[in-house]
């Protein structure tokens, strides 16, 4: 099996799932029981929260644990506009952002919100000046994301940021999920006021995330109930998958080195992609992740090339998982100024620090055969 479609998910570490089951196994008392049980997941809990907090190099009372991305994601836009709505009641966010953003953004519209897409170049990235043009004394939030989940796209956050360090009153919201161990980000030098974090993107569970808020910000809860979380994030604490999540980010940043070869992996992957007839690349040969290579062909069906790749257990995909199953036409590519025919034929491949040359051969070896048949039958 060749599988390359780690920025849908990826295969949970082996130390990650030892770490879950001990803790599943040995801690699993209700961490708000006050019986040694209790005292003992909660202790545990406090301890990976204080590791997460060191490896961010941020405070442990801003680690906010949630169920992944989508969660965090929700909670820090809604959250931060249902509570300062006061202040204002406009947002803005980029045309290209991840759908749990975009969708958080198109319901705060039904409640009366103001949102305004900034546009991208052909690139997908966001010139911070068009940012600056959009901000009214009615804005409250920005949400930009690192990493552009379908192209991978690096957007200019510390620019962002220190953009709207001279705009105390907007809280600045940026989705890392695809950026966490593969393109290096510094919360406290980006400024940034929330950020999202998944543990299934970095071979942790799924269930698992991270809502990094600084220190003051107010949240308005989406999940009332018993106070965990600082009020926050109502609910018992999912703390095997915490501890696990804990585990994988430790071992994922501690491989932050090996992006070079992933790198140098991505550039033989577009080299090789420019030498068949009918592909287009849409990954920025500069300014985007190591792991990511994008890229359509017009006149094929995504899904055709997808299910004649599985067949010989080599597993991609279109755009975003979350988006996957909706229009053929991605958002993004349209965003980017791409014809429909682009926008409609998007691949992307998606490596992992365990992706070898080997696969990545046997991938465009089968590539080629894929597309050269596909072509025969579309004469």
């Amino acid at each position: 099996m060749i599988y390359l479609d780690n920025s849908a998910t990826t295969k949970p570490n082996e130390e990650v799932m030892k770490s879950f089951h001990t803790a599943a196994t040995h801690y699993f008392g209700n961490p708000s029981s006050l019986h040694g049980l209790g005292m003992e997941a909660e202790r545990l809990l406090r301890k990976a929260r204080e590791q997460i907090a060191e490896l961010l190099q941020i405070n442990p009372d801003e680690v906010v644990f949630t169920s992944g991305g989508t969660e965090g994601n929700n909670l820090a836009i809604k959250g931060i506009a249902l509570q300062h709505q006061h202040r204002g009641r406009h947002i803005i966010a980029s045309s290209v952002e991840h759908p749990s953003v975009i969708e958080s953004l198109e319901a705060l519209k039904q409640l009366g919100f103001h949102i305004t897409y900034i546009p991208v170049d052909e690139n997908g990235r966001v010139n911070p000046n068009d940012v600056k043009k959009e901000i009214t004394d009615d804005t409250i939030l920005v949400s930009v994301m690192h990493v552009n989940n379908e192209i991978g796209t690096i957007q200019p956050i510390e620019e962002i940021g220190a953009l709207l360090h001279n705009y105390p009153k907007i809280f600045f919201h940026v989705d890392a999920v695809q950026s966490i161990g593969k393109v290096p980000i510094s919360i406290r030098k980006a400024n940034i006021d929330l950020c999202t974090i998944s543990g299934h993107k970095i071979h942790g569970l799924k269930g698992t995330g991270i809502l990094y808020v600084k220190k003051g910000i107010r949240l308005f809860s989406l999940a009332h109930g018993g106070g965990q979380e600082a009020n926050i994030r109502s609910g018992t604490e999912n703390v095997p998958g915490i501890v696990a999540l804990a585990k994988a980010l430790r071992i994922t940043l501690a491989k932050e080195n090996d992006t070079k070869r992933i790198e140098q992996l991505k550039i033989y992957i577009m080299d090789e992609l420019k030498k068949i007839h009918y592909v287009k690349i849409n990954t920025p040969e500069t300014s985007s992740a190591p792991h990511i290579v994008h890229f359509s062909l017009p006149g094929f069906k995504p899904e055709v090339v997808i299910h004649a790749l599985e067949e010989a257990k080599i597993y991609i995909s279109t755009k975003s998982a979350c988006s996957s199953k909706k229009s053929d036409i991605s958002s993004v590519l349209e965003a980017c100024g791409k014809s429909q025919a682009i926008a409609s034929s998007g691949l992307r491949v998606s490596m992992s620090f365990n992706t070898t040359k080997e696969e990545i051969d046997g991938f465009l070896h089968t590539l080629n055969i894929v597309i050269n048949k596909l072509a025969k039958v579309m004469r």
